[in-house]
């Protein structure tokens, strides 16, 4: 499975590389919002999004927008943010993110995540 990751954090970016590793999983890695656009503009073959809420230049409830409204597209999206207030999380699921998950992370809770949301939407596309 191929993943876009859109992370502006290293350390972040680390473990998320180590989680997709681990589960057999390819990441494509931008850092800035306006990188993720651009490649979900182009024809691409993702499986799944991974996007932080807060990027550089476009965030990521902008991704979501794209992917959801403009493209219509059912595509897996996971949203991680050290933002963990309420109302940030019901926007984002109010956005059509299919899961939610504050900072730090965990590799192995990340590992878990993917296998249940990456997976199992991934097939039922």
């Amino acid at each position: 499975m191929k993943i876009l990751v859109c992370e502006d954090d290293s350390v972040v970016v680390k473990v998320i590389q180590v989680a997709l590793t681990n589960e057999n999983m390819s990441g494509v890695f931008v850092d800035d919002g306006r990188k993720a656009l651009r490649l979900l503009r182009e024809p691409n073959d993702f499986d799944g999004i991974i996007t932080d809420i807060h990027m550089p230049f476009n965030n990521g409830d902008e991704i979501l927008h794209l992917v959801r409204e403009e493209q219509k597209s059912g595509i897996p999206i996971i949203m991680i943010s050290s933002d963990t207030q309420e109302e940030v999380i019901a926007l984002a699921l109010k956005l059509g993110v299919d899961s939610f998950i504050g900072k730090p992370l965990d590799p192995k809770e990340l590992g878990r995540i993917f296998r249940k949301v990456l997976r199992t939407k991934a097939h039922q596309r």
